[in-house]
């Protein structure tokens, strides 16, 4: 996953590749058709809806581009993010990007399938060992 500071990220929005989705939304009812990238916010950590429409957007409606968490985005989230489908999370102003990272080396495998790797542990075979996508080997 890639992570952005705050004061790093612009929104694009003008760009008609790129859209901004308020978590009240459902994206079953948008035309996806020629957008690049989605951004879902979170307007406060402790509403996690922006979790299933990331969800919805990947394994129900098979969105491939990017999917950029924004908002009140915290460390502790980061790894739940990525496996909800999210490819970017723009983290706020307060947290630390070096710190962000080290979550995704604290979880390196998850027994379970998610948005991401769809098979759960038992069924990969001896790939499952391999590190998830963006995390060093």
């Amino acid at each position: 996953m890639k992570l952005i500071a705050a004061d790093a990220h612009h929104t694009g929005a003008s760009d008609g590749k790129v859209l901004e989705i308020a978590n009240t939304e459902d994206p079953r009812t948008l035309d996806l058709s020629g957008v690049s990238r989605i951004d879902l916010s979170f307007p406060k950590f402790t509403d996690g809806r922006a979790y299933s429409q990331a969800f919805l957007l990947r394994r129900r409606l098979g969105f491939a581009g990017e999917l950029r968490a924004t908002g009140d985005v915290l460390i502790d989230q980061l790894v739940q993010m990525e496996r909800t489908g999210f490819d970017v999370a723009v983290l706020r102003a307060d947290q630390n990007l070096a710190f962000a990272q080290v979550q995704f080396d604290r979880y390196r495998a998850f027994y379970q399938g998610d948005a991401v790797t769809v098979q759960p542990h038992f069924a990969r075979g001896s790939e499952s060992s391999a590190p998830r996508a963006g995390q060093a080997a």
